[in-house]
């Protein structure tokens, strides 16, 4: 197995590549390797397995990746990275391919028919877009997640029902995930420092999660938090005519806001807009 010393140090082929962080692709390096070993760890074993990674930028998390034995297929945007990741590619033959290509475009039901974990560290500037693309995806391509945010979008998506941080992505990823939190990363770790701390969390996707339409179940959440402030009986109206019937056939005092509900509560309202008779 390769090992640290093996490779040249992340800080050099950083240099040597000329890849400084740029905001404007949400980037922010992680270069403790302990720390990037430690993210690996979190799914469990991985040796064998393959792992989609997302932004690696110039590979800190994807080399901690590849010494576990994983596979891992890369999705980097940014053209200056791709020589480093080659370059670390040639300490593991045969593990890593790399994909330029923006991450919102991939299709990863194609690209992992067997399915795969995903690792990754991901662009601030995509990170809740990607998550609901993935969690709304009608097959769903991944054994597991364990994804880094800003702490703010992680504490969104645990939040439950009564926070004022309890939202759409919320309800999305708690009805097709189980999740949890591992560990916060300061500031202090990136290159740049962001703003704020970063957590990471692990999502492991139910078994059985409600038999609803993800897209509808969307459509749902969007509107009745796109009007957070409002009753429901008035933010519904985007997706059905007069919400008052159909809140109450449901036991929902028609006068609650969105942040009311739990996760169940909104799939039970999904499935009586869209699919009456089911119910």
């Amino acid at each position: 197995m390769t090992t640290k010393g093996d490779l040249p140090p992340l800080r050099d082929v950083i240099r040597r590549h000329g890849l400084d962080a740029r905001r404007s692709l949400g980037q922010h390096f992680l270069l403790d390797l302990n720390l990037t070993r430690r993210i690996a760890g979190v799914p469990g074993a991985l040796s064998g397995k393959t792992v989609y990674e997302v932004g690696p930028g110039p590979g800190g998390l994807t080399r901690a990746l590849l010494e576990t034995g994983a596979n891992v297929v890369a999705v980097e945007t940014d053209t200056r990275c791709l020589a480093a990741l080659a370059e670390i590619g040639t300490f593991f033959p045969g593990q890593l391919t790399v994909i330029q290509e923006d991450a919102l475009k991939v299709d990863e039901v194609a690209l992992f028919p067997d399915r795969a974990s995903v690792v990754a560290n991901l662009p601030y500037n995509i990170s809740t877009t990607l998550l609901a693309k993935w969690l709304t995806n009608d097959t769903f391509p991944f054994s597991d997640l364990t994804l880094m945010f800003q702490k703010e979008v992680a504490d969104r998506i645990l939040a439950g029902p009564g926070s004022k941080t309890f939202g759409r992505i919320s309800v999305l990823a708690q009805w097709r995930c189980k999740i949890e939190r591992a560990f916060d990363v300061p500031r202090q770790a990136f290159v740049p420092p962001p703003k704020v701390e970063s957590t990471v969390i692990h999502l492991t996707p139910h078994p059985m999660p409600a038999a609803i339409d993800p897209h509808e179940l969307e459509k749902v959440t969007a509107a009745a938090f796109g009007q957070r402030r409002k009753m429901l009986r008035s933010s519904l109206k985007g997706v059905v005519e007069n919400p008052i019937p159909v809140l109450e056939a449901l036991d929902i005092d028609p006068t609650k806001r969105a942040e009311d509900l739990s996760v169940d509560q909104f799939c039970a309202l999904t499935k009586l807009i869209y699919s009456p008779t089911s119910v």
